[in-house]
């Protein structure tokens, strides 16, 4: 498909339109359902067993206030609703002593790379269902796979929470010293989001196609697609639990962990989404290159005609 082409269908109200309700119709089928539900609980599996490894890290090589600061800004990824059982686990493991913490680690870390290879198996299964990919990968092929997500994304994470808590000193420091922090408000919201952003591009393009690599403006706009969608469930959710559902007088003491979920589940299907989308676009693209090519050979067979009368 040419340039031009694919900028005119690119730009097109319509074309943007119809790709949505197609993906939408592909990533809210029955069995997509069932890799969402599957996803979610081994991430609810896996969330605390990665706080304590996380604040073990940090124990290694920061004071209790630096831990606190990066716990802090963990939480913050979190639903209000959801931030209870989330913060009170991050103050029980960052009051308790370096060698405490050191051994809850290393048990965590069996549990929570169980739970988190189990999850990301699936979130690559639903990818390669939604991408239509008939054959599947190997056994050895795809649990190596799986394995190189979950530390590619376990490392993502560590370092966009890290980027936060470094914002968060510099305007810290720059308030103490008398200027502006107002600078520094939007990048503190901005990169958790930029993070995801990137991690789902590059998740697109190389781990939802069998045979060859997505390409990067699909990858990419499925990557914002989910990005934005993400931000808005968690928006949705914290309206629709704390102002149009309390769970806490249905679910009582368990209400917070319930939140959990549903944030996981709506941000799982967010994840759909975009790979339904890059994948909507690159069956948008074939087709209209399926189009232009008998044009082209009509055009080409013109010109050769008209060569041929020429005197």
């Amino acid at each position: 498909m040419s340039d031009h082409l694919t900028r005119s269908v690119l730009r097109a109200p319509r074309f943007w339109a119809g790709l949505a309700v197609r993906a939408f119709a592909r990533s809210w089928g029955r069995d997509v359902m069932l890799y969402t539900g599957g996803v979610s609980f081994f991430a609810l599996l896996a969330v605390f067993p990665a706080i304590a490894i996380l604040i073990g890290f940090y124990k290694l090589g920061l004071s209790i206030n630096e831990v606190s600061a990066q716990a802090a800004a963990l939480s913050d990824l979190l639903p209000n609703a959801a931030k209870a059982i989330f913060q009170g686990e991050i103050t029980r493991l960052s009051n308790a002593s370096a060698r405490t913490v050191s051994a809850q680690s290393a048990f965590a870390l069996f549990v929570g790379a169980y739970a988190a290879h189990r999850g990301f198996k699936a979130l690559l299964a639903g990818l390669n269902l939604i991408h239509d990919e008939t054959e599947p990968h190997g056994f050895f092929k795809f649990n190596l796979l799986a394995f190189f997500v979950a530390v590619f994304a376990f490392a993502l994470f560590t370092v966009v929470s890290g980027a936060v808590v470094t914002v968060r000193i510099l305007a810290h420091t720059s308030s103490l010293a008398g200027n502006e922090a107002v600078g520094w408000a939007p990048l503190d919201a901005l990169l958790p989001a930029v993070g995801l952003a990137v991690g789902l591009t590059l998740l697109y393009r190389y781990a939802m196609s069998h045979t060859s690599p997505v390409a990067w403006l699909p990858s990419a706009t499925g990557g914002l697609v989910a990005t934005l969608m993400s931000v808005v469930s968690s928006w949705l959710c914290a309206i629709y639990v704390e102002q149009i559902a309390p769970l806490g007088a249905t679910y009582g003491s368990v209400g917070a962990v319930v939140v959990l979920l549903i944030w996981l589940s709506w941000n799982v299907n967010a994840i759909f989404y975009g790979g339904a989308f890059a994948t909507e676009m690159e069956l948008a693209a074939k087709a209209q290159a399926q189009a232009a090519a008998p044009s082209a050979g009509v055009v080409n067979l013109s010109e050769r005609r008209a060569r041929r009368s020429r005197p």
